[in-house]
């Protein structure tokens, strides 16, 4: 019998995402990992057992996929989070804003960045219950503040789920499960747009964020130092909110 620590992680192929998964994996975490794209067999972590391939923006899909990731559980989840995340960009690469986003875009956007953190989380309660797991939110220093390159339908994604973040914590607190938001910044993954630096020159720190400082603040909120922080959105952005 398993009897290592589970994760499971949306939006685990790249940046914050693949950093989670090898900080839990290298902690001795069974780590189950949901993407659009098929396993990888180059992938040094896990298994094809333990990645579930699905398209977060289709609500179908995503509610189906539930009863699949159950029985890969074995009856516990110990953390789950939310980090998958799509950011529309207009066809020459610029910032979609309220006027010019297509409406059939702002669903897809929701779907993913909002309405899959709630479908997983209340399918897998019983699952989370069972250990007084942790649920963490990955939301972003654009749900607080118009950004230059961050469309208008993600910003407002993320400040939706900054917002869910809390009511979660009222519901499932009774539980024993904590639900927390962080809010990435400037991190050097492959979403950022040309022009980052300039922002990165007025930043108290003067550098970006590295995927693997938001991983440790992921690791901190699903372990025992964090057994009564819930409901809050913590910001790891090198200073860029003050």
């Amino acid at each position: 019998m398993d009897d290592r620590k589970v994760i499971l992680l949306t939006g685990a192929s790249r940046g914050i995402g693949h950093a989670t998964v090898k900080r839990f994996d290298a902690e001795g975490w069974r780590v189950l990992t949901c993407s659009r794209q098929a396993f990888d067999p180059r992938c040094p972590w896990g298994g094809e057992e333990d990645h579930i391939q699905l398209d977060l923006a289709d609500p179908s899909q995503t509610m189906e996929a539930i009863q699949d990731i159950r029985d890969r559980l074995d009856g516990k989840l110990h953390a789950l989070v939310n980090n998958a995340g799509i950011s529309p960009k207009a066809e020459d690469g610029g910032r979609l804003s309220t006027l010019d986003t297509d409406l059939r875009t702002w669903g897809q956007v929701f779907h993913v960045n909002f309405f899959a953190s709630i479908v997983l989380a209340r399918g897998l309660q019983a699952e989370l219950k069972e250990t007084k797991g942790s649920v963490v939110n990955v939301t972003s220093i654009v749900g607080s503040r118009v950004h230059p390159f961050a469309g208008a339908a993600y910003a407002t994604s993320k400040a939706a789920l900054k917002a869910l973040t809390r009511e979660m914590a009222h519901d499932f607190g009774p539980m024993g499960v904590r639900v927390n938001a962080i809010a990435p910044g400037e991190i050097e993954t492959s979403i950022l747009s040309p022009g980052t630096e300039k922002i990165v020159e007025k930043l108290p720190m003067r550098r970006l964020g590295q995927p693997s400082e938001v991983a440790d603040l992921i690791w901190y909120l699903c372990n025992a130092g964090s057994t009564y922080i819930t409901g809050t959105e913590i910001e790891v952005n090198g200073g860029q909110h003050v």
